[in-house]
């Protein structure tokens, strides 16, 4: 029979128990922890057994307390039998079922004797309801939770709120009358769930309940009433317990079997201790918040601390949610996550908070956003205040940049479209949670107080504050302070407060490089599918997953702040390009830092467990051990690398660091961390863990030599300790010589072949060893934490750089990779940077790209599809703006992306897919693609279309790269034509970016034919009028597209041959009467001869040359609010007019 002692390689002696691992490094043969009366197990290890063929194996030595629970008493039984169901997907997440069917006979039984024992009242803590779950010995179905790969929405439950519990006949009618006050639920204000001030984290608990219940009832209602909208699993000695409508939902989701009545008084479902993790996940995977309540105390413990009286203390550890995730085995992702506060105010929101002005114009105008967020896993804090405009653009834009998994709003404060555009850009089933204004989101004034609070202990005061906490308060940035007080309340609410904040981890977030990036907005993040497709929402074809070969979890996290704010100076990205040829050429000192880096740990992210001290001491190990591996790298390394950006990031390498390693290399007994997950210092470094040692020797010797002079006394050598669930060193002796034993010796237990008892003097020391090794749990937690907080001193000046230097080689990695698998051919871009000699002003931009394919076109393809490239050319030579016309479907869009994201992949320091590649560096890429609407953000096609254009031109300079497709097409044919017109016009002649301009409109590229500054191009076709087909080229080729072949597209697509032909009647009588109109319009003006048409944008600029402002940006200037106006770009636009007149 295989059992879990088997799959966990535990050697079984006669009646062994599952046992934990030792929790300290005393070693004896037989140990396990003691036990009073009054002290049983809260789990099935106390008196389950397992059979064993392995009789005379060695016994695991355990001295973890067996269980904590408060007062439960020993369970009459027969022997028996444990199964383990496995889950396929986890190991070491295992469902326990109990199977009271008879036992082999090769199966030793031991009777138990049951002491006699009193219950009282207030002692409720058992765990009778927990094994009710298991009492038929019915045969288990083994059960698969897969991991979710999706979150779903959460289930919707009738009043289903008593679960049947047919162990106890009366239960469900005393239940009813116990918990009404759970039918109609009301949160502690006595407020219904319909009532729109409703608060769903609380719940009224009426006075006449509260005096029913018991002292466990009470505990558990405490926390539960203020805690109503989580999963609370709570700690009940080897198990983590689901009571009411935990039980119910946990049932409903996951088959979790319901057990009720005995003296809980409650519905409940149980899971063993070691499976917390993955239950967790799944209610959290289904967006459910889970609260976990642990033990404060052992039993021990607590008699230590008051007798036998009273029942464990309890307390809330944590609340996880899928944004404030913290343990690396619930993290499924090496990339950050992030929970995000944002609090809006009006554009003059400061005015008048100083002068008492209420701008209307300016309120409508502007808006006021402070932003903060956190990755609760590394523990970095990010906050920043923006003025935004009122289409919220750089909101917009930082929302697709975090993408949130969790969003924390004060209520009624964010507008309606700012809500919207959170909602919108936030990760799949975000969690959104409204807090009460300055009670909850906290305002200026009351999160100054909370940061400098004795009682939250973050800070000694305002100096030790982080530099960006210190500006903002000093600069009175309200709203962004503010912003980190909705954060810190929630972190608070968490638990996680004291740990994140006290890190002092907090950065301004720059949403736009601080003007040493290339700036990419929301819109364009998602047009070009930067981050997440359009198909799906995942990353596959994505630009990120593309770049994303770093091999260290931080690199990963580095790389997509890279791919984020590609960089702007010529210099910087040389350097990069110089270190990514260094690599390229160089295999074994690419070889050096790949090896060392598949070694590296998530250092990260384990710093920020070190300094909440809730690091897994095997894993503080690994932490000692990752940097010693940097230490040997940077040996190793030599003066190697010192070309380029990698040059710069060793370089950046604290002097310290070497130092600071050997200091911790010899400190802890590191092989014992490694396999017991305990750290022991080495002899002489801390006294008082000596000392608790030396005196559980002492006992554990006095037992031996106790032991020794019972052999001789009984003239029997088989006599020995043997230890049983929490009873410790009974002494086991064969039935021969059991006539020996005194009559004061108490019976423990026994089987066929031994009998186990207590004499008076080794219950006494088996007693002081118990509390010896509690007391021993106590220096060990104390001396975790004081390590803890040593090493953590050096975070700021020693460990945090190492780890920003290492995921920044990382990435230097990650765009090597990325650089030799785009195929043939691929380059190095080449950048030119030219400025005015006499201005210092930036001339024009260019970009000339030979052979260019789509890096992403067969990006996790199992088929390799051939991709026909292009060249692409803007400015210097030929013409900056490309007006781009063609069939549907011919490759428009593919060549715009395309284009774009080559410019990106260069300015990140990456190759490109092109047989050549030179170009100056861009500024800014905007571009407004697709007929698309926003139903979320309530605006239409036509609205999205304009406002997207609005900011090109506000924006945009001669150093930007503009793509516009279909402008016009979400208005009537008139109204479309002509805002297409003039804004192309504005572009080519004042704005001066390189653009690509893609419509479907053939009469536009008329009125540009003598402007040098647009030129006409199209995908080529070859076209078959007979069928209506169309061979798609995929070629770029200069020349207009005298119609966009809407008639052979519907052909294609299957539409009848009659409707078809029809709607080509109908087109053509439509244009035929245009013409009429157009040549009886001229004859009623007198112009029968043939006419010439002077550009509206022509007319317009002379209006304003000899009227208005002349060549000037201002309101009446010919360059009306374009960006930079500098003398280069009026010569360029002087050039332009007298060309546009020549031509006519």
């Amino acid at each position: 029979m295989k059992t879990l002692a088997n799959d966990l390689n535990i050697p079984q002696s006669e009646d062994t128990i599952i046992e934990p691992k030792a929790s300290t490094p005393v070693k004896h043969e037989n140990v396990i922890n003691p036990v009073k009366e009054e002290e049983d197990s809260d789990g099935f290890e106390d008196d389950t057994f397992i059979s064993s063929s392995r009789r005379n194996a060695k016994r695991v030595i355990s001295y973890a307390e067996d269980s904590d629970s408060d007062d439960e008493p020993l369970i009459k039984k027969q022997s028996r039998k444990i199964r383990k169901v496995r889950s396929d997907d986890d190991d070491d997440d295992l469902e326990f079922t109990l199977d009271t069917s008879v036992v082999s006979e090769k199966e030793d039984e031991e009777e138990y004797i049951e002491p006699k024992k009193t219950f009282s009242d207030s002692n409720d803590d058992d765990d009778d309801d927990i094994l009710s779950l298991v009492e038929k010995p019915k045969r288990a179905v083994a059960k698969t939770f897969k991991p979710l790969v999706k979150a779903s929405p959460k289930p919707v439950f009738k009043s289903k709120t008593f679960a049947q519990a047919p162990k106890h006949a009366n239960f469900n009618k005393q239940h009813q009358e116990r918990y009404q006050w759970l039918i109609d639920i009301r949160d502690a204000e006595k407020r219904p769930m319909t009532d729109p001030e409703y608060d769903p984290k609380t719940l009224y608990i009426p006075t006449s309940a509260w005096n029913k219940f018991t002292a466990f009832e009470k505990q558990y209602w405490e926390i539960k009433s203020k805690m109503w909208d989580c999963v609370v699993f709570f700690k009940k000695g080897k198990f983590f317990e689901l009571y009411e409508k935990d039980a119910i939902l946990g049932n409903t989701l996951f088959d979790l079997k319901i057990a009720g009545g005995g003296r809980a008084n409650m519905n409940l479902a149980g899971i063993p201790e070691m499976s917390f993790d993955h239950w967790a996940s799944q209610f959290i995977e289904y967006g459910y918040k889970v609260a976990k309540v642990d033990q404060r105390e052992s039993m021990l413990a607590k008699e230590m601390r008051e007798g036998s009286k009273g029942i464990v203390k309890r307390e809330l550890e944590c609340v996880l949610t899928s944004g404030t995730l913290t343990e690396s085995n619930m993290l499924h992702s090496d990339l950050a996550t992030y929970c995000l506060a944002v609090r809006e105010e009006p554009g003059n929101f400061y005015e008048a908070d100083t002068q008492n002005i209420v701008s209307v114009d300016s309120t409508l105008k502007n808006k006021l956003f402070g932003v903060s967020f956190i990755d609760t896993a590394t523990g970095e804090i990010q906050l920043i205040e923006l003025e935004d405009d009122n289409e919220c653009t750089k909101l917009e834009t930082l929302m697709s940049q975090v993408r949130p998994k969790e969003i924390i709003m004060e209520k009624d404060n964010l507008s309606n479209l700012a809500h919207k555009i959170i909602k919108f850009n936030s990760a799949p089933q975000a969690i959104m949670n409204y807090l009460k204004a300055g009670e909850e989101f906290y305002d200026f004034y009351k999160t100054h107080d909370e940061l400098l609070s004795e009682e939250n202990n973050y800070f000694k005061d305002s100096s030790e504050w982080p530099a960006i906490l210190q500006t903002y308060y000093k600069n009175k940035k309200q709203v962004g302070f503010s912003a980190l007080g909705g954060l810190l309340y929630y972190l608070k609410w968490l638990k996680l407060d004291g740990n994140l904040i006290s890190l002092g981890n907090m950065k301004e977030y720059d949403l736009v490089g601080s003007q040493k990036s290339l700036i990419l907005d929301g819109v364009t993040l998602q047009n070009l599918e930067i981050f997440s497709n359009s198909f799906d929402g995942s990353d596959k074809g994505t630009l990120f997953k593309l770049f994303n070969l770093s091999i260290t979890p931080m690199g990963k996290r580095m790389m997509k702040n890279w791919v984020m704010h590609p960089l702007l100076q010529k210099s910087d990205i040389e350097k990069r390009l110089d270190s990514v040829d260094l690599l390229l050429s160089d295999v074994e000192l690419r070889d050096v830092f790949e090896s060392h880096f598949i070694r590296l740990p998530d250092l990260e992210r384990m710093l920020a467990r070190i300094h909440s001290t809730t690091i897994k001491m095997k894993d503080f190990e690994k932490v000692i051990q990752g940097f010693e591996t940097i230490v040997k790298m940077i040996d190793t390394l030599k003066d190697r690398a010192n070309k380029g950006a990698l040059g710069i990031y060793i370089s950046q390498i604290p002097v310290d660091l070497r130092s600071s390693v050997d200091k911790w290399s010899n400190s802890f007994d590191r092989a014992c961390a490694i396999e017991e997950d305990k750290i022991i210092p080495i002899k002489g470094v801390e006294p008082e863990f000596d000392e608790s040692l030396n005196q559980i020797k002492v006992i554990e010797d006095e037992l031996n030599k106790i032991l020794l002079e019972y052999r001789k006394r009984f003239k029997c050598s088989s006599i020995q300790y043997k230890d049983s669930g929490k009873e410790l060193f009974t002494i086991e002796v064969p039935m021969a010589a059991t006539k020996q034993i005194p009559s004061s010796w108490v019976q423990m237990g026994s089987n066929k072949s031994t009998k186990r008892y207590y004499s008076d003097e080794v219950s006494v020391l088996a007693r002081s060893m118990a509390e010896a090794r509690e007391k021993h749990k106590i220096v060990e937690n104390d001396l975790k934490n004081r390590i803890c907080k040593k090493f953590d001193s050096l975070y700021k000046e020693v460990w945090k750089p190492t780890v920003t230097m290492i995921s920044n080689i990382d990435c230097i990695l990650a765009l090597t990779r990325t650089s030799e698998s785009l195929g043939y051919p691929s380059c190095r871009p080449k950048f030119v940077d030219e400025v005015d000699e006499n201005t210092g002003n930036k001339l024009n931009g260019f970009m000339k790209f030979k052979s260019l394919r789509h890096p992403c076109f067969n990006l996790g393809s199992t088929t390799v599809k051939e991709f026909i490239p292009n060249d692409i050319e803007l400015g210097n030579d030929v013409s900056r703006v490309t007006l781009l016309t063609g069939a549907n479907a011919a490759g428009k869009s593919t060549v715009l992306r395309m284009s774009c994201i080559a410019v990106i992949m260069a300015q990140i320091g990456c190759y490109v897919p092109c047989g050549s590649a030179e170009l100056s560096p861009v500024d800014r890429i905007m571009t407004r693609l697709g007929a698309n609407d926003n139903i979320m953000q309530g605006k239409s096609t036509f609205f999205v279309e304009l406002s997207e254009t609005k900011k090109m031109l506000d924006l945009a300079t001669n150093r930007s790269l503009l793509v516009l497709d279909e402008l016009g097409r979400g208005g009537s044919s008139n109204d479309g034509f002509a805002i297409a017109e003039c804004v192309l016009y504005h572009l080519a002649t004042h704005i001066q970016s390189m653009s690509f301009f893609a419509t479907h409109y053939a009469a536009l590229g008329l009125n540009f034919k003598g402007h040098p500054d647009v030129r006409p191009m199209k995908m080529n076709i070859l076209v078959d009028e007979q069928t209506r087909n169309i061979t798609f080229l995929y070629q770029l080729v200069n020349g207009e597209s005298g119609k966009s072949f809407g008639m052979h597209v519907a052909s294609m697509c299957g539409i009848s041959k009659t409707i078809v032909d029809e709607a080509q009647i109908a087109a053509e009588n439509h244009e035929h009467t245009s013409e009429i109109i157009k040549k009886q319009n001229l004859a009623l003006k007198g112009l029968n001869k043939e006419r010439v048409d002077m550009p509206l944008g022509l007319q317009s600029d002379f209006i304003r040359l000899t009227k208005g402002d002349g060549l000037t940006n201002s309101k009446l200037g010919t360059g009306e609010n374009v960006t930079i106006y500098d003398n280069n770009i009026k010569a360029n636009v002087l050039k332009t007019l007298f060309s546009l007149i020549e031509s006519i």
